[in-house]
């Protein structure tokens, strides 16, 4: 390798890593949220955990290799145009053509990576994550069960339990309903209860203790029976599957595949999925080669291009590769196209324009590729631009120094802030749009769903995506002052940087506050709305009732329990309502109804119809019978039972303090609403602390440019987020108070920025 070729791959390996770690970094934060934050909240160990977010790194890079290929290709050329040092390549007598070996290694290389991890690394990874979900679901019953919350991890069994002991051994006050499959359905009230899992015996037991069993037949006889000790065996074969998790498609290796297809054919069944995701695992690796060829076809030029600006055009065609790739599987279910043409069709068409991009810059190098305005706008664009100087002019005349200063930093924040945003944006747009276009195309929904269904997702990507686009603007922007010695001259004329870090403070407060309205106002209603669809798009119907809770704890010691709620009518069908003593250790009454109707919109008196109701007498045996086709009845008003379940992703700060008072006034265990309800104050601040820390940083690493900066705030964001998600869980599972464990991120990170402040040379 010469000097050369040396030189383009230093230039080139740097974005390319950064890009590789913002794109997976992004992708695993879904992945973060949902399940590290569930696994360490029930106790799980950190060892554990971090091998389970392990497993998920390489689904995540089968997607982000050959789009961090791309990216960092466009960065590279776009600092070697920008510094013209490519033009100075072309005065020696370098060709685009000769540019092609440095590049052309960094592409194999990136092939092979890629082969790897769609062939071994992403079967292996996907089903060790499933094994270890089916090791943790197993060891749930041990310690999940939480006082008047219901536990339905069992299978067919749903456990409510008054407290638990102080010392965690046991249950006080179980109600148990089994409707397990082949059993009689029962139901099981006893004054205490625990259950016995033994690993190496493979054996679930539950065990209760001074209850009874109330069961019933379809002929209408009930029987009670009355025990000391009870012991209910469970399946083992639940909690301990002896075949592990059944593979899907994506855990299946080639000859796996293969198998399934012979399987297929021999049932008389079409396998066009395994097909084409055989090709997929060779072409889309083969994507690397292709986002080499158009990287340094778009790249290289002689345009003055920033790095923000490269990144936002690589995820434009990234996106471009991804729509044929999901169009081709529609193709070939409709018969029009083979699988391995689905599979290829991508690479084939973008290699086309790769070709022919790369023979038109081979011979108009210093022509940049751009799309003409008509005449109008252009001199529109012009004459605003003169008056904008004009008026810049005036306003720095009259305001000083100063104010120019404040305009000057924030407009360059702005910049690269919004050009972080659209760019993450993209990221979470493609990556949802490769998870749901199959519905699409499988006319499971269309493709205004899927739209409408961006619209409403669109406020919780932004509240994914403001905290760290504040934190990049901040890092490139004092970063970029650095390195062109800008902030030695605002020093020189007896601006600290506290003064400098002014308009960017601001703007991280205008943010903060945007996060806050946020939840207080639309992002509650479309997390709601984007849910639903989601839930059409992937069951492909709409249900008629909405399924809600079905199993609600009255406040007068009463649980109820129905199959569907009408909201129209807010009528409740099959309906049980199960009247428990007040130590919920006996059954007092039991009635089941057809139908339940409510006398009006805010009571509590209800009209049950079709019907039988149940006394017990104080030593648990059954008392009074009687049948009715329509009776009086008081319940919990209609509202409890139409709403879907309480969801603090759907619920501002207010509502859920309001819901959290409503609960812990009932005596229930809110312990996981006081952390989320906490949380909704202390995340918003976030952008203000990152700020802090991203100010002090920039100044140390800034004279290696924009790229360091963004490379230092993803550091910054993996560990906030990490940060915030081990906080959150030890809060949800008992381990840290409510508040400490909201508000311990911004305390710890506060600190550091408190730190790097005061050292930093101001």
């Amino acid at each position: 390798m010469t000097i050369i070729d040396r030189y383009v791959l230093r230039q080139l390996l740097p974005p390319m890593l950064l890009a590789l770690l913002v794109f997976t970094f992004v992708l695993l934060i879904p992945g973060l949220i949902e399940h590290a934050e569930a696994f360490i909240a029930k106790g799980v160990s950190p060892l554990v955990v971090a091998n389970a977010m392990l497993t998920l790194v390489p689904s995540a890079l089968a997607l982000t290799i050959p789009m961090s290929v791309l990216v960092g290709l466009l960065v590279a050329f776009a600092r070697l145009s920008a510094d013209r040092e490519f033009v100075a390549m072309q005065a020696c007598g370098l060709s685009l053509v000769r540019l092609l070996r440095p590049v052309g290694l960094v592409s194999v290389l990136a092939w092979a990576a890629t082969s790897y991890v769609y062939l071994v690394a992403v079967p292996d990874s996907n089903q060790a994550f499933r094994e270890i979900a089916f090791n943790v679901l197993a060891s749930k019953a041990e310690g999940e069960v939480r006082p008047r919350a219901f536990f339905d991890e069992f299978p067919n069994l749903v456990l409510y339990v008054e407290d638990i002991p102080a010392d965690g051994l046991g249950w006080n006050g179980v109600f148990l309903s089994d409707r397990r499959p082949n059993t009689p359905s029962a139901v099981y009230v006893a004054r205490h209860g625990r259950v016995a899992i033994d690993r190496e015996k493979q054996t679930v037991e539950m065990l209760l203790e001074n209850g009874a069993r109330h069961t019933t037949d379809p002929k209408g006889s009930y029987e009670v029976f009355q025990f000391d000790r009870l012991v209910i065996g469970l399946d083992p074969e639940t909690y301990f599957p002896r075949q592990g998790p059944q593979k899907g498609v994506n855990e299946l290796t080639i000859a796996e595949l293969r198998q399934r297809i012979a399987e297929l054919e021999r049932q008389g069944q079409v396998a066009h999925n395994e097909r084409m995701k055989i090709h997929q695992k060779f072409s889309i690796p083969v994507a690397c080669l292709v986002f080499g060829l158009i990287g340094i076809a778009l790249g290289a030029s002689n345009r003055r291009g920033g790095a923000l600006g490269s990144f936002a055009q690589g995820l434009m065609v990234i996106f471009l590769y991804y729509v044929p790739m999901y169009l081709g599987p529609a193709l070939t279910k409709g018969g029009l196209i083979a699988p391995w043409l689905a599979a290829w069709l991508p690479n084939i068409v973008l290699g086309v324009v790769g070709l022919l991009l790369f023979r038109w810059r081979g011979r108009s190098a210093d022509r940049p590729l751009r799309i003409p305005l008509p005449r109008w706008r252009g001199a529109a664009a012009g004459a605003d631009r003169a008056r904008a100087r004009r008026l810049g002019s005036v306003a720095a005349a009259s305001t000083g120094p100063v104010r120019l200063l404040d305009r000057y930093v924030a407009s360059a924040y702005i910049r690269v802030f919004v050009l972080a945003t659209l760019g993450l944006a993209g990221i979470f747009y493609i990556s949802t749009f490769l998870d749901l276009s199959d519905k699409v195309f499988k006319r499971d929904a269309t493709w205004t769903m899927l739209g409408t269904y961006f619209v409403y997702i669109t406020p919780q990507y932004a509240y994914y995506i403001l905290p760290l686009a504040v934190l990049l603007a901040a890092l490139v922007t004092v970063g970029v002052l650095t390195k062109n010695n800008e902030l030695v001259v605002m020093k020189a004329c007896g601006i600290s940087l506290y003064r400098v870090a002014v308009p960017m403070l601001v703007c991280a407060a205008a943010t903060g506050a945007l996060l806050f309205a946020l939840e207080e106002s639309i992002l509650g209603p479309a997390n709601r709305h984007a849910e639903r669809l989601r839930s059409i798009m992937r069951s492909g119907v709409a249900s008629t009732f909405v399924s809600t809770r079905q199993w609600i704890a009255g406040e007068r010691g009463e649980i109820y329990n129905y199959t569907y709620a009408d909201p129209a009518t807010r009528a409740l069908l099959q309906v049980s309502i199960f009247s428990l003593s007040e130590d919920r250790s006996r059954l007092v009454a039991r009635t089941v109804a057809d139908r339940a109707v409510p006398r009006g919109a805010d009571t509590d008196h209800w009209t049950l119809e079709h019907g039988w109701r149940r006394d017990f007498r104080a030593d648990g045996a059954a008392a009074q019978f009687a049948a009715f086709e329509t009776r009086a009845e008081r319940m919990a008003q209609p509202s409890v039972f139409v709403a879907d379940e309480p969801d603090a992703r759907f619920m501002g700060y207010r509502q859920l303090r309001v819901y959290a008072d409503r609960l812990r006034a009932s005596g229930l265990d809110v312990l996981g609403l006081e952390v989320a309800l906490a949380r909704k104050l202390s995340f918003p601040f976030v952008t203000i602390i990152m700020t802090l820390i991203a100010v002090p940083f920039a100044v140390l690493t800034g004279h290696r440019g924009a790229m360091a900066g963004i490379g230092v705030g993803i550091g910054l964001a993996m560990t906030y987020w990490t940060t915030i998600s081990v906080c959150a869980a030890m809060g949800a599972g008992g381990m840290m108070p409510p508040t400490m464990a909201a508000w311990a991120p911004n305390a710890i990170f506060g600190a550091g920025a408190a730190y790097l402040l005061l050292s930093v040379r101001t």
